[in-house]
């Protein structure tokens, strides 16, 4: 999500508090966010939701973003964290339904594609491993999702770029372990 100058300035401006450049700075966004949140969640209506989630979270927090970094980069790493929330609460919802309410409403696999199934079993695997080790989680977020470079990643993170390396790769490995050979890390 390469953002021009100008939304880098819009929003630099929001954070310090003008609502208009918010306003403008959400519209040019939108497009980008959605189109990243359709490339992790496998169905539109679950993307539209995560962006409009997304959104919101800009709004809340444009005063928190400091600019020590790029715009683009800190909202590439809340779309990718309100895509995982959003996946995380449509399993939620879909767990406590009980099968009285709802006819089963599982994938026909003669219809699914094979991407959207792999971003799904991804998508667990993420889960459980923010669960079981955020620290790996957040630093495999950053360079595979958000595909920040390692230096980047150490920076975001705030620690040594050997750990953010070693992090990365512990993750990889973690996540291939639960995928088999159906996850190949960048």
């Amino acid at each position: 999500m390469a953002l021009d100058e100008t939304t880098e300035e819009l929003a630099t401006t929001a954070a310090g508090g003008d609502h208009r450049a918010l306003g403008e700075l959400l519209r040019r966004i939108e497009p980008d966010v959605l189109r990243h949140c359709e490339r992790l969640l496998p169905y539109r209506q679950d993307a539209e939701e995560a962006c409009q989630d997304t959104l919101l979270a800009v709004a809340r927090n444009i005063g928190r973003f400091e600019g020590r970094s790029r715009f683009s980069t800190w909202l590439h790493i809340v779309t990718a964290n309100c895509a995982r929330t959003t996946y995380r609460s449509l399993k939620r919802r879909a767990a406590e339904q009980t099968s009285e309410e709802l006819p089963d409403h599982r994938p026909d696999p003669r219809r699914v594609s094979v991407i959207a199934g792999s971003r799904l079993d991804l998508l667990d695997a993420m889960e459980s491993l923010e669960y079981e080790k955020p620290e790996l989680a957040a630093a495999l977020v950053l360079r595979d999702i958000v595909q920040l470079d390692y230096a980047e990643v150490a920076e975001q993170l705030g620690i040594p770029l050997g750990t953010a390396k070693s992090r990365i790769h512990q993750a990889r490995k973690y996540i291939q372990s639960a995928l088999g050979d159906a996850y190949l890390g960048k």
